[in-house]
């Protein structure tokens, strides 16, 4: 994080929306943006938000329903017209293939601290707010489910609507494992640039390699739990925040909430080699070594939910772990429980994949406008 806030400043100007614990903001950081506000409503995802934010970073705890465009102008000394890039990521329970998709629309979401939303309508809060901006240039981040099935035709009504507000669009569907993050996540990216800068959206190139998950964690070895939630065997060790410092010490502390052997998944963990997702319980899958991890949803968090686990422990992966299969940091801070930690992890845009989006739209679009 220190290598990180010690970037120079390319020149240009970020305001985020859903910015969850960060992981936006912080690929556009890692690309030499300066974020001067963002926005988030869910308290345990503001603590982790502001624990790594920049100092002079706007946080705006509000509804996004109760945020107006001038908020966000006073708030960073700008005029219409003048910011950068407005970048978001409104929820996406609603389009996911892993939810409920379409039996889910017009019913409220209840979040962890009592507030509701309709999510599927969260994409017309961003698109007042960009009309009220104009900014130069926009990135809006979805699940890939948003441009499948039924929810296609909001799609659609999205990509139609952005085109409305005075911009060219581009939609693509990028996967974070070859834009250099270990796990396998698709995500649906929007692209808009203000038409009278008469330039083209651009997205990042896939690159020619992959991570692994054991390119992303080389100490991975064959340990067994003790009753105090350790391993046995040992590999590396962290500091308070989990930070990874050294390989191959004494012993590492492995939370508990990660040790599925005693729930029904963990029987079915035992039947699985590498690689292969259980037929029984359709969420469960062990991953490989060898290959990126399957994608870490944020739902997966509690210990006897099926979800991605450990290649070669009969476990989840610690937060950590999940740190580097998400594309953190090792000391980036994260707040709550276990499973809250997972969550954040789970609902964020991998800052390596974001900054590789960032460079793209610096290089190609605003560093040609100027």
């Amino acid at each position: 994080m220190a290598e990180i806030a010690a970037l120079p400043w390319n020149g240009f100007k970020v305001a985020s929306t859903f910015s969850g614990a960060g992981g936006s903001c912080l690929g556009y950081r890692m690309a030499g943006f300066k974020v001067v506000w963002a926005n988030e409503f869910v308290p345990m995802a503001q603590e982790s938000y502001k624990a790594n934010a920049a100092p002079d970073c706007v946080l705006d705890g509000r509804d996004i329903k109760h945020i107006q465009p001038h908020d966000i102008l006073a708030a960073t000394g700008l005029k219409v017209g003048e910011l950068d890039l407005f970048d978001g990521s409104p929820p996406c329970q609603a389009f996911s293939t892993a939810g409920k998709r379409e039996k889910g629309w017009g019913k409220e979401k209840k979040y962890e601290h009592g507030a509701t939303q309709k999510n599927e309508t969260l994409f017309d809060e961003y698109i007042r707010l960009l009309r009220g901006l104009q900014p130069k240039v926009f990135v809006a981040e979805n699940v890939s489910g948003l441009v499948k099935g039924t929810a296609k035709g909001m799609f659609l009504q999205i990509l139609a609507a952005m085109k409305a507000s005075g911009y060219r669009v581009t939609c693509r569907v990028l996967d974070a494992q070859w834009l250099g993050v270990p796990q396998q996540r698709q995500r649906t990216i929007f692209v808009g640039v203000r038409e009278d800068l008469n330039r083209e959206p651009a997205h990042p190139l896939p690159l020619p390699y992959r991570y692994s998950v054991r390119d992303a964690l080389p100490w991975i070895v064959k340990s067994t739990f003790d009753p105090h939630g350790q391993f046995a065997k040992a590999t590396y060790s962290t500091t308070p925040h989990g930070a990874i410092t050294t390989v191959n010490r004494s012993h590492i502390t492995v939370e508990a909430e990660t040790d599925i052997s005693r729930y029904a998944i963990g029987a079915e963990w035992d039947k699985l080699k590498q690689g292969e997702q259980s037929a029984k319980y359709f969420s469960l899958q062990r991953a490989s070594e060898a290959s990126p991890s399957p994608a870490i949803l944020a739902s997966h968090g509690n210990t006897s939910t099926a979800g991605v686990t450990h290649p070669t422990e009969k476990r989840k992966f610690t937060i950590a772990e999940l740190r580097r299969i998400c594309a953190f940091p090792d000391d980036f801070i994260l707040c709550g429980s276990y499973a809250q930690q997972w969550e954040r992890l789970g609902n964020s845009v991998p800052p390596v994949m974001m900054q590789a989006i960032a460079t793209t739209v610096r290089d190609q679009i605003l560093m040609k406008i100027q």
